[in-house]
């Protein structure tokens, strides 16, 4: 058992503590969010219907996705198969989109329920909107973690807000980084970008779904040490203990799974989502793990599950893509893609391209941080609608 026990070094596993409203987080209190994403299909009954159960399996947070579809992806990124057949992403985002007071009523309604109401914007007029509703703490999203403007607008409207009781600074409006499909330059570069705003810095797999060997837990410890955040968990993997417990006895101070009532519902993330029983145990495991101390959580699970699969679900702790999400880099992440076809020569503004996901079968383009380079030179090529603009063309 020697070498599972190789993470536990001291310092950063017990500092990791966010606070939300007037509620402390951290590895011996587990901030547990319910992802309901877009899985109530716009439908208030049914949003409402996913909210109790989510309260009732044992979440103290709930998040939903604040969509339009403009602001994710470009009509040309490619079709997606559902049961129905092959539809656009672009329509399928479309579809998911809600006016503004679906969630001004759902998060009403959350709060009645005592838990915490959380969201993902994808751009400035989510970001808006959501704000707009006094959050208590706002989701960044994976392929959102090199948006460069999205995250300077949330640092502008998250920064400490003057002093409180007592001469005590405020500090700002918390936020959970995701950071899949991303390697430490690119979180060290959001992280910078954010500020002095309260980050928890989630670590994640962005594969649907993500084997649980694919996790390396131990990294948790050395996304702490090296960039001094708190830090937790979004876990994509379908098994609903294994990567939420090991994850909270390395440290993590929030596990996020996404939640439906039935994996046979229609919503994009309900595949590989847990269902009301399997969310329930992932709790209850992850309650179990605050009170033991971590070894003895993983020799409890190496002892039900394996050493070898335990071993290789913890990994060596160095932050690098995983397997399963190594052909999603550059393609999920943000880049600059033309909203139109741009002919040779022409000049390129700002409306003539935005920063979106590349996603299917569409090529990348320039990082978002080269947005402001590009506005005003000209297109040395010929950049058909959605393609992603490279140096090469400009």
């Amino acid at each position: 058992m020697g070498r599972l026990l190789q993470p536990f070094r001291g310092g950063a596993l017990n500092r990791g503590i966010i606070t939300v409203g007037t509620r402390e987080f951290g590895p011996q209190r587990v901030l547990v969010i319910a992802e309901l994403g877009t899985g109530h299909g716009g439908d208030p009954v049914k949003a409402r219907e996913l909210c109790d159960a989510a309260a009732e399996a044992g979440a103290d947070c709930i998040k939903f996705q604040i969509v339009y579809a403009d602001e994710i992806l470009h009509p040309k990124t490619g079709e997606l198969s559902l049961p129905g057949g092959k539809v656009r992403l672009y329509d399928r985002f479309k579809d998911l989109e809600t006016a503004p007071s679906f969630f001004r009523d759902l998060k009403d309604y959350v709060e009645s329920r005592g838990l915490i109401f959380l969201c993902t914007p994808f751009g400035k007029k989510s970001l808006a909107e959501l704000a707009a509703l006094n959050p208590e703490l706002v989701k960044i999203a994976s392929p959102e973690l090199n948006y460069t403007a999205l995250l300077g607008e949330i640092a502008r409207r998250g920064k400490a807000t003057g002093e409180g009781p007592a001469g005590e600074r405020r500090r700002g409006l918390p936020v959970l980084l995701s950071s899949g499909v991303s390697r430490l330059a690119d979180i060290e570069e959001a992280l910078e970008i954010l500020g002095g705003v309260p980050v928890c810095l989630l670590h994640c797999v962005t594969a649907y779904p993500a084997p649980e060997t694919d996790y390396n837990l131990r990294v948790l410890d050395s996304l702490a040490r090296v960039f001094g955040v708190p830090v937790g968990l979004s876990d994509h993997s379908l098994d609903p203990e294994l990567v939420p417990a090991l994850g909270t006895a390395l440290g993590a101070a929030v596990i996020e799974k996404h939640f439906c009532l039935s994996r046979d519902d229609p919503g994009l993330d309900d595949p590989i989502a847990l269902p009301p029983p399997d969310f329930a145990r992932m709790v209850r495991a992850v309650r179990g793990a605050q009170e033991r101390t971590p070894e003895e959580t993983i020799a409890a699970y190496a002892e039900e599950r394996g050493e070898a699969l335990v071993e290789a679900v913890l990994g060596d702790g160095v932050k690098r893509l995983a397997p399963s999400e190594r052909a999603n880099y550059e393609r999920t992440n943000r880049s600059l893609h033309a909203l139109h076809d741009i002919e040779q020569g022409d000049p390129i503004g700002e409306g003539d391209f935005a920063v979106l996901r590349t996603e299917k079968v569409l090529r990348p383009g320039l990082p978002p941080r080269w947005a402001a380079g590009i506005a005003g030179r000209r297109a040395r090529n010929f950049i058909p609608a959605g393609e992603g603009i490279r140096f090469e063309d400009v």
